[in-house]
């Protein structure tokens, strides 16, 4: 070989030894930067990919999405609380009719008056008699009443006088004060029984009649 020829082939050598250099270190200045720009992009879609829900919306979006009022919402507060007041409203107004009609109502209703309750017996008579009198306006007292009746019926409202005159014309005297039927008819008072027996009843047509003939029964001190 030449020496010319030899020198040709180190150059040769030298260029490509040159050549391998170059490229070994552009090929280790890649391998660091490859890395890093590697994980840049990968930080980069990373940020980029956001999580998704199951319904294909951002999971972010749905959170805030359900923390956020909705108008929908709002309209269904404001009609309840409508509603509300409204049933407020119908509740007292029934409230107040309610009220109304019962003192209406109790504005309507009479007085009931309680009887007074008698014994059924000579002074529950008497005291009956002279309540129903007073009533009336006709005078009497106790005193007369009893005094009168003792003598006439000894307190026995069924005894019947069979043997005066009266009797024999047909219409004997009867009950505590003997009164006959005829007188009783004409002096009956009204509101007691029509009965000529009936202890009341007979108590105050005696006294009626004995008021129009004597002033009172208690002017009277034997047969009349």
């Amino acid at each position: 070989m030449t020496a010319h020829t030899l020198l040709r082939s180190v150059r040769v050598t030298k260029t490509h030894k040159l050549s391998v250099a170059v490229l070994a270190a552009a090929g280790a200045t890649a391998a660091l930067v490859v890395p890093a720009a590697t994980g840049d992009a990968h930080a980069a879609a990373s940020a980029a990919v956001k999580p998704v829900s199951a319904n294909g919306q951002p999971s972010g979006a749905n959170t805030k999405a359900a923390d956020a009022p909705k108008a929908g919402d709002a309209k269904d507060a404001t009609d309840t609380k409508t509603l509300a007041d409204s049933v407020k409203v119908t509740a007292v107004a029934a409230q107040g009719h309610t009220a109304k009609e019962a003192a209406s109502r109790a504005a309507d209703r009479k007085p009931v008056e309680s009887k007074p309750r008698y014994a059924n017996n000579l002074d529950g008579w008497i005291k009956e008699s002279l309540d129903i009198m007073k009533k009336k306006g006709i005078p009497g007292s106790y005193e007369g009443l009893h005094r009168n009746i003792m003598r006439e019926s000894s307190g026995n409202p069924n005894v019947v006088n069979d043997w005066d005159i009266n009797a024999k014309n047909g219409i004997p005297s009867k009950g505590l004060l003997q009164v006959i039927q005829p007188t009783f008819d004409r002096y009956h008072v009204e509101g007691t029984a029509n009965d000529l027996t009936d202890p009341v009843a007979n108590i105050t047509a005696a006294a009626n009649y004995a008021a129009h003939r004597y002033g009172s029964m208690d002017n009277v001190n034997s047969a009349y």
